[in-house]
């Protein structure tokens, strides 16, 4: 055995894969702990295929995987099924993914960690090609990117899904969205019939913001009557206001109220004199509101006309908020 390649040596420790039987044999000798360390591409720690991990204690298990994958430098595929474990240390779990993710190509991971951490977050832009969780939330953030093809296959544990400046020909989050708590959407096209049936289901939704976004029929309108029945929980609202052909994107339609939301954002890339109408819509619309958020766009070389709309614009949100004394404004020009 001395006389076979390190490289090969390596090859069959990952075959091993059961983390116990490699570090095992790695105790062979001197070339066999070298091949351990440099070219094992595949370790796994579960319960079913050693049941000794049962007896062992939370910190002691920690302490154990982080020596064995600390003694790798090349990890291709990590799996990690403790069924017994309650949970495991958010720190721990963080060193274990910083330390492997500029090579790990695989990850199977089914232990809680406390506080949660964002697996996706921290190795999900390197190499990673398939990651398998349980009971673990997630959250995904597309940003600047262009893809062809995005489908998230999942059991229902995306709680936040953020998109900023993407192009995807093909959008898919799966059906099961019913744990979604926040869609962010902005600078991004969207085909709204379609994207509405994904995220519909998702009646826990907390925070929906829809920024900046071109629909792909520029007869499009979004109605408050539908966000109003399909998300209940609704507290935090965002939209931007925009007029493309004469046609509000965001109407007014219905009579439904958005009862339980608390802050609304609402801003304007180019504003006329139907933008404050469409704010005190709104704020009709959500009788227990308590923070208004105005964001608004100011060009340094300002027309008559434009201060003129400004001038109307503030005369308008004074009087308004005397309407509305429960409801703090505030305002964030660029």
């Amino acid at each position: 055995m001395d006389r076979l390649p390190v490289e090969v040596i390596g090859n069959i420790l990952s075959r091993l894969r059961a983390a116990r039987d490699v570090v095992i044999a790695s105790a062979t000798c001197r070339k066999w702990r070298q091949a351990c360390c440099k070219h094992i591409q595949t370790l796994s720690f579960s319960s079913k295929d050693w049941p000794m991990y049962r007896d062992l204690t939370t910190t002691r298990l920690e302490i154990l995987i982080t020596q064995t994958i600390f003694q790798t430098s090349g990890l291709q595929a990590l799996s990690i099924l403790m069924e017994d474990v309650d949970e495991f240390s958010a720190s721990t779990v963080t060193a274990w993914l910083l330390y492997t993710r500029e090579t790990l190509r695989q990850l199977h991971y089914n232990v809680k960690t406390m506080p949660n951490v964002n697996i996706l977050e921290i190795c999900g832009r390197h190499k990673l090609e398939i990651l398998d969780l349980a009971h673990n939330s997630i959250s995904l953030h597309l940003k600047d990117c262009a893809l062809e093809f995005f489908e998230l296959i999942g059991k229902g544990t995306l709680k936040h899904f953020k998109i900023d400046d993407v192009s995807v020909i093909h959008l898919d989050i799966g059906e099961t969205v019913e744990d979604l708590e926040t869609v962010d959407i902005s600078n991004f096209t969207i085909i709204w019939p379609k994207f509405y049936q994904m995220i519909s289901r998702s009646s826990n939704l907390k925070r929906l913001r829809l920024w900046d976004v071109m629909f792909d029929d520029e007869d499009e309108v979004v109605d408050l009557e539908t966000i109003a029945t399909c998300f209940p929980t609704l507290s935090h609202l965002s939209l931007s206001y925009d007029v493309r052909d004469g046609v509000l994107h965001y109407g007014l339609q219905g009579s439904a109220y958005l009862e339980n939301v608390a802050v609304l954002e609402l801003g304007w890339t180019v504003i006329n004199d139907l933008f404050s109408h469409w704010v005190e819509g709104l704020l009709k619309r959500c009788p227990n509101l308590k923070k208004l958020v105005i964001h608004g766009i100011v060009s340094e070389a300002k027309s008559h006309e434009e201060c003129q709309m400004l001038a109307n614009f503030t005369t308008s949100m004074v009087e308004l908020m005397r309407r509305y004394t429960h409801v703090d404004p505030y305002f964030k020009y660029e």
